[in-house]
């Protein structure tokens, strides 16, 4: 892929590009934790977005998207671009401009191999991959944590998508054979060893293909029914700001205040807080044979508790579970759709694969997608 962005570039706009990429991400414990202050566990993958870029004097930057075959003269000045693609990379120049900075005019080509549609956060790639690139090519002088809150503000103000800061903290702060333990609250984040191939595993995730309809609305309704937790425990206890602040015996002491629903809610999340600290203590210790059973729990939270799997998800991981060769699996993402993630002995894992394909499409009369991941480097220069 980077062979064919820097030959693409040196066609359109000649020799002397400089080439960097920024990875997506997989998360593996931590889900519906971001909103509510709480931790995730992501790290970058061996999946990237690659740009080439270099600086053209003149006043107009000229950006080329290999993937949509599509070109763009972007003045900075003016209206953002009518593509949504090109507003990624406007919106992170507008967002280092808000910050101070001056960019110059660039002539740029990217593209990438993050499959999109599998909640694998090409995006975050594409602002993180943008912004490093920007970064180091002007010496603009921002920090990686910075460089995340562009290309989350980005999000917000140029596509219309109020995410969280995890996916861009994952695609700039990733390191091989490490996961990042982000504190959603303090953005504090400490990196944890996760090196399952040293283990003899493999992580594979399998996608569903199932379009997340929901996930938008009942994205918000959950949102909206921790609050209502929240707001029921603050009122006998002083300083509770999130569910980050809730205990389960504050939770159980005010359980008849609030209605089931609510209760099942804020369960889900204060123990998957804990599931998270206690898969990091796991993979301290080199342990993946309990750290998949907390990834099962998650599962297990998701689909019971916080109610955002789906049949799809619920098929795979059921499969999974009887099957001795695999360690843990779960759904990935807001849920109703997407994929699952999946830990794997190396030895198992070409007949698990064979089963999960020839099961789901038995049972819904198509083949999931198989997508192998290696957790590797954040956002860098490619030499």
């Amino acid at each position: 892929m980077k062979t064919k962005i820097l030959e693409k570039f040196k066609t359109l706009y000649g020799e002397g590009a400089a080439c960097y990429a920024s990875p997506g991400r997989v998360n593996l414990i931590g889900e519906h934790t971001d909103y509510n202050m709480g931790f995730v566990m992501p790290g970058a993958i061996d999946k990237a977005i690659y740009v080439a870029i270099k600086p053209n004097g003149g006043t107009v930057s000229h950006v080329y998207s290999v993937d949509y075959d599509e070109a763009v003269d972007l003045d900075f000045t003016g209206e953002k671009p009518a593509q949504q693609w090109a507003c990624y990379v406007f919106g992170v120049v507008k967002e280092m401009e808000e910050r101070g900075a001056k960019v110059p005019a660039f002539d740029m080509t990217f593209g990438g191999d993050v499959p999109l549609g599998a909640g694998l956060s090409s995006s975050a790639a594409l602002e993180s991959a943008v912004g490093f690139a920007l970064n180091d090519t002007f010496n603009l002088g921002f920090t990686r944590e910075e460089l995340a809150k562009i290309g989350q503000m980005t999000e917000h103000h140029y596509i219309g998508v109020r995410c969280g800061i995890m996916d861009q903290f994952a695609s700039l702060f990733g390191e091989k054979g490490k996961i990042v333990r982000l504190d959603c609250r303090s953005l504090e984040y400490k990196l944890e060893p996760f090196n399952p191939e040293a283990a003899g595993c493999k992580v594979v995730l399998f996608d569903t293909q199932v379009k997340h309809t929901l996930a938008s609305s009942e994205y918000n309704v959950r949102r909206a029914q921790c609050e209502v937790g929240v707001a029921v425990v603050a009122k006998h206890v002083p300083g509770i700001e999130s569910l980050r602040d809730v205990t389960m015996e504050m939770l159980d002491k005010y359980k008849d205040e609030m209605d089931e629903v609510v209760y099942r809610r804020c369960s889900f999340v204060i123990n998957e807080n804990q599931r998270l600290l206690d898969g990091c203590a796991a993979l301290e210790q080199g342990d993946y044979v309990t750290f998949g059973q907390k990834v099962y729990g998650s599962h297990e939270g998701l689909s019971k508790w916080y109610e955002v799997s789906c049949k799809e998800l619920d098929f795979l991981v059921d499969i999974a579970r009887k099957n001795p060769g695999v360690l843990g699996a779960r759904m990935m993402g807001g849920g109703f759709g997407g994929c699952t993630i999946n830990i794997v002995k190396a030895e198992a894992y070409d007949a698990y694969v064979a089963e999960i394909t020839e099961k789901f499409e038995k049972e819904f009369g198509r083949k999931p997608r198989v997508i192998e991941v290696v957790i590797s480097q954040g956002a860098h220069k490619i030499e």
